[in-house]
């Protein structure tokens, strides 16, 4: 089982948290951008562009924080930050 866990920040306060669960048989990889598309489906989001700082932090610590620098359109919060909370 894989569970991403996506949630949104403002002024250091979580507004909106998902939960993506996805059982394929798919690379960690395309799970991870599986479950990031659907987090950003679920809070009407564009997809966030991954900087180097977001993949190596991601690598170390398996979360990372997507800021208004990640996004082309404006947001309305700090961050969306994503955790994987569950992998098999």
């Amino acid at each position: 089982m894989f569970r991403l866990w996506g949630k949104i920040f403002r002024d250091n306060r979580m507004l909106r948290d998902t939960v993506v669960e996805n059982d394929a048989p798919d690379t960690r990889t395309h799970k991870i951008f599986s479950a990031l598309d659907e987090i950003c489906y679920a809070f009407d989001l564009g997809k966030p562009i991954w900087l180097e700082s977001n993949v190596a932090e991601f690598q170390l610590h398996r979360k990372t924080r997507f800021s208004q620098d990640n996004f082309v359109e404006g947001i309305d919060f700090d961050y969306l930050e994503i955790h994987i909370i569950e992998e098999d």
